[in-house]
């Protein structure tokens, strides 16, 4: 056989043969790869638990492996009542709250694949991201946020902080059970929440009773506190008066303290004085009862009659002048006039 016929008959095969042996096997920018070896003289048969990394491009044999690849970016589960990207039928959560009534709530899942975990998802759950969310997230995610949110009262839906505390508990309880299959979620968004309408309208209406509740204590607590300002006020405005009359009262006080204090110091300062006349005037009397005394007594007359006109008044008796009886002054101004006359 000719050579060159040998070789191009043979050349289509070798040429397959070594595209085969050297298959290129890609990832994409987000995407982790897992090769499944199903024969091979080299190495062991199954899943190959080393990670293939992002971006990058590997070969080997085409027909002797499969090849796998998973989409590590976050992706969101919208179950909601309305139209979204992946159902367009009503996808809400339908449950119960603990004291009876019937409800439904939107909620979004975010959730990314654990690229460390790629060959246990492969192994485990599903052979690529659709199966692996339609499988396992969707139907665990579902069944454990109806379970948590069912543990709430109807009206612990309008606060805010109960409906937090039981997405943080629903998040905590899907990692515990999700981690194991590769699936790292990362948030749960309680989002709308809808009641039957006949109740739905009862608790509105329960509500406003509430709030009218509320305002009125409000208010009756509003009067309540001006009167208890107006009493404070009138009772400073007591105080003050007590406060005033208290010190005008002490102000008199001290005052007739001490008028009274002068006055008892002017009695006492008249008292010495009397008494110090009372005994210059005893002195003087023992001083007129003694023989000088009577002289000088004699003396301040006679000094008192000097310049003095002297009328002699006939007492005899018979003359009809009695000088008990008699008005002296009167007397005397008639002598007088008498006297001018002549």
């Amino acid at each position: 056989m000719n050579p060159m016929n040998w070789l191009s008959r043979f050349l289509p095969f070798f040429a397959a043969l070594l595209i085969c042996s050297f298959f290129p096997h890609s990832t994409k920018s987000t995407e982790v790869g897992v090769r499944v070896i199903k024969w091979s003289p080299f190495a062991k048969k199954g899943i190959v638990q080393e990670i293939y990394l992002p971006g990058a491009t590997y070969f080997f044999p085409l027909f002797i492996n499969e090849w796998y690849t998973f989409d590590t970016r976050l992706h969101n589960i919208e179950m909601t009542t309305g139209y979204n990207v992946t159902r367009k039928d009503r996808d809400d959560l339908l449950f119960k709250t603990i004291d009876g009534n019937d409800i439904s709530l939107d909620v979004t899942i975010s959730y990314r694949v654990d690229p460390a975990k790629a060959p246990q998802i492969l192994e485990r759950a599903a052979v690529n991201n659709y199966e692996l969310e339609e499988k396992v997230v969707r139907t665990i995610t579902r069944s454990i946020t109806r379970d948590i949110f069912g543990e709430l009262k109807t009206e612990d839906f309008y606060v805010t902080s109960k409906r937090t505390e039981k997405a943080d508990l629903v998040k905590q309880s899907l990692n515990t059970v999700l981690n194991p299959y590769g699936v790292i979620v990362e948030s749960v968004l309680p989002r709308d929440y809808r009641f039957n309408p006949a109740y739905q309208k009862a608790i509105e209406e329960k509500k406003v009773a509430d709030q009218m509740t509320e305002r009125f204590k409000s208010e009756a607590k509003a009067v309540v506190e001006e009167y208890n300002q107006k009493v404070q006020q009138a009772q400073g405005e007591v105080n003050k008066m007590v406060a005033q009359s208290d010190g005008e009262y002490q102000k008199a006080k001290i005052s007739a303290d001490a008028y009274y204090e002068q006055q008892a110091l002017i009695a006492q300062a008249i008292e010495k004085e009397g008494l110090a006349e009372a005994q210059g005037i005893e002195k003087m009397v023992d001083a007129l009862n003694s023989s000088g005394g009577k002289t000088m007594v004699k003396l301040r007359l006679a000094e008192a009659l000097i310049g003095k006109r002297i009328f002699l008044l006939p007492t005899s008796e018979g003359s009809g002048l009695d000088l008990k009886t008699t008005n002296v002054n009167e007397l005397l101004k008639i002598y007088g006039i008498q006297a001018i006359g002549r």
